[in-house]
């Protein structure tokens, strides 16, 4: 290579740097030059150097409902399926089926025609035996029978009383009353068929009050207390039914791990009837001038459980401790302070310390 060679590309090779180093050394235009706050220094900022915006609720004192919806059905206040308690032939029925009937209404009977006759035998031996027994006693006072004479005649009178009032209780049998105010149902026989005490005859129910059954999460068994109100709703209506809660089981079902319950309900007007599936509105406890957050606000890791707080310009975790869960809100029962800012949104990108924004 020739001298003048050699130092033609030396100068090339210079005029190249001299030139990339003022492209380099530019400066930028408005358009490039950051605008707005700068970053606090260590503070970490959002992605793409921006600083996130946040949603957020300021705590104060509100009131917390524990509340349940759980279905549940309706049961008769009474019933009964009806049956005699002697056997013999059906010799009358005296009930309409879906009629309404009063508690003693005799409802059917059988054939009583031998008690009957016994009964008539029983009264007839009565007057003989009593006017015995009379003279018996007179003869006893004046010393002129023995005393075992006298008291076998007052033995004999005596059984035979106890004779007659066990005919008359045998025939009471032979009688089917309604035990109670209701409405009977279908019956399943007809005059002329034997019947025993296995033989059902028909179904009586109470339904001027129905019973509302309904199991609840074992959390709540101590808790709910009799008198407690509740609301409940019938399949294929919106009307809202009013109930009040008067007996709870007096253990937890292993099996399901629930607590059955029941509450009352007036059914004087008849619109519902047993056997119904019904979605229940329960309100278990209140809590009043309590705090609560969002569910969403909360984080949980290694068992602890935190919010992040919004505090100058930056989201800054905070420790808490749970109280009751519903299904939008957590209570929380100590870590925050009336006037705090939790924030609500964002939750997962947060970092303590991040810069963020309310929205």
């Amino acid at each position: 290579m020739s001298k003048t060679t050699k130092w033609v590309l030396i100068a090339a090779i210079v005029i190249g740097l001299a030139v990339l180093g003022i492209y380099r050394f530019k400066p930028k235009s408005n358009s490039e030059i950051p605008t707005g706050p700068m970053p606090t220094a260590g503070a970490p900022i959002g992605r793409g150097g921006q600083i996130l915006p946040v949603s957020h609720v300021i705590m104060q004192p509100t009131e917390l409902v524990d509340g349940i919806n759980i279905s549940g059905s309706l049961i008769p206040n009474e019933e009964v399926n009806l049956s005699f308690e002697t056997s013999g032939k059906i010799t009358d029925i005296f009930f309409e089926e879906g009629t309404k009937v009063r508690k003693g209404q005799v409802l059917a009977k059988i054939n009583d025609a031998p008690l009957q006759a016994q009964l008539k035998k029983l009264e007839a031996q009565y007057q003989s035996t009593e006017d015995r027994l009379a003279r018996q006693k007179a003869l006893y006072e004046k010393e002129a029978v023995s005393k075992e004479a006298y008291q076998e005649a007052e033995a004999n009178f005596n059984k035979l009383q106890a004779d007659i009032e066990e005919c008359k209780a045998k025939l009471d049998q032979t009688e089917l009353k309604a035990p109670f105010d209701g409405i009977i149902g279908l019956r399943q026989v007809s005059v002329g068929a034997y019947a025993s005490p296995s033989t059902g005859i028909a179904t009586l129910t109470n339904t001027e009050k129905l019973k509302v059954e309904f199991a609840i999460p074992e959390r709540y068994a101590g808790v709910l207390q009799n008198g407690a109100k509740l609301t409940f709703t019938v399949e294929g209506s919106d009307d809202i039914h009013n109930a009040q809660v008067y007996a709870t089981n007096s253990k937890v079902d292993q099996g399901t791990r629930t607590y059955l319950v029941r509450a009352i309900y007036d059914n004087k007007d008849g619109k519902l009837v047993p056997g119904r599936y019904v979605s229940v509105s329960l309100n278990t406890r209140t809590f009043k001038n309590t705090l609560a957050v969002p569910s969403e606000a909360i984080i949980s890791e290694m068992g602890i459980d935190k919010v992040f707080l919004y505090k100058n310009g930056q989201a800054i975790p905070h420790e808490i401790t749970k109280g009751l869960r519903t299904d939008a809100q957590v209570q929380v029962l100590s870590g925050l302070n009336v006037g705090d800012t939790v924030i609500t949104s964002g939750i997962m990108q947060l970092r303590t310390g991040m810069r963020v924004e309310l929205k």
